[in-house]
């Protein structure tokens, strides 16, 4: 009987010796595994609206999956796709215009996410003036960040789309401080971004009326750029990037309060909030259209950014008649 049981005891223990000794190669394997290196140029500093982008010391998404990705700050769309044909970056985070830019200086890239299918550009006029449709705009004084901004660019789409042009209105350059020409009665209107209109609101902005661009042509604010030769050798690393972005916007929309309060500490505008909160149910909106509730986040509308690269060709923003079909790819998305 004795004998029996000491049996048993030395199976046990060889069962936790086993079990022991799994348990050490698998922290072994995991620490010998070599994480993947990947840089992200961002069109900005990393701002509240990127949250989901910023905070993976914190919640994991990509390093669970074995990358270390860096973040890059830029001043402009631009700056981003810079940095990956310039080898300091492999993704730009930057907006359609950059892209069409690009493309028509003859730059090979590809399109890999639809970042934010949904146009954040607006016009916004105080009520008083009376512009309730873009026709209304027709010998206007009207404020642009810059006259290289999106700003600009977004507002000759609309006026385009109204059968108006650039000689139809007077467009001035205000600086990122555009809200307070307004005020002011300097311009009748000023073009902005939806998280812009909303701090506009917070200091003091009055009643006014939203022209939004999406409503006449809806073309995407952001999408992610690789070039051709990162595309082809990094396809692997990029499709578990993807991934691990599209669980992180995904995170952004379902706890959008943890969001709010981690921006504090990780975004550089992210000190009030609830501002964060309000910023970043904006961004979570302009994350998902009928198409990525259909296909998922990330989904890309080959035919509108098509519609978008005509448009600025016809405004004469780009010489080239880009065939986008070249441009884009949704091999890498991670679909429903």
């Amino acid at each position: 009987m004795k004998s029996k049981h000491l049996i048993i005891v030395l199976l046990l223990c060889v069962m936790v010796f086993v079990a022991a000794c799994g348990t050490q190669q698998q922290k072994d394997e995991t620490s010998d595994r070599k994480e993947e290196s990947l840089r992200v140029a961002s069109w900005s500093q990393p701002i509240t609206e990127q949250t989901n982008l910023l905070v993976d010391e914190e919640k994991g998404f990509f390093k669970e999956r074995g990358l270390d990705v860096t973040v890059i700050p830029g001043a402009g769309g631009g700056d981003a796709v810079k940095n990956i044909l310039s080898g300091q970056a492999d993704i730009a985070f930057t907006d359609p215009g950059s892209l069409f830019f690009a493309l028509d200086k003859g730059e090979k890239l590809k399109v890999i996410y639809n970042v934010y299918p949904q146009n954040v550009f607006n016009i916004v006029s105080l009520k008083e003036k009376n512009i309730t449709k873009p026709e209304d705009l027709k010998g206007k004084t009207i404020g642009v960040y810059s006259l290289t901004s999106g700003t600009r660019q977004n507002l000759l789409v609309m006026l385009n789309q109204a059968g108006l042009s650039e000689k139809d209105v007077k467009i001035v350059e205000t600086g990122i401080s555009n809200f307070a020409p307004l005020m002011q009665g300097q311009v009748d209107a000023t073009a902005a971004t939806d998280t812009g209109l909303l701090v506009g609101k917070q200091k003091g902005l009055g009643e006014v009326n939203v022209l939004e661009v999406k409503d006449y042509l809806n073309i995407p604010s952001d999408v992610f750029v690789v070039t051709e030769k990162t595309f082809t050798e990094k396809k692997e690393v990029l499709k578990t990037f993807l991934q691990a972005y599209q669980n992180s916007a995904n995170w952004m929309i379902e706890h959008p309060e943890e969001a709010a309060s981690l921006a504090k500490e990780y975004a550089i505008d992210g000190k009030d909030e609830k501002q964060n909160l309000e910023i970043i149910t904006l961004r979570n909106a302009a994350s998902v259209s009928s198409l990525t509730e259909e296909q998922g986040l990330g989904a890309i509308d080959l035919d509108i950014l098509q519609q978008g690269a005509d448009t600025y060709e016809k405004l004469g923003l780009i010489k080239t008649r880009l065939n986008m079909e070249e441009a884009i790819t949704g091999e890498l998305i991670h679909k429903k």
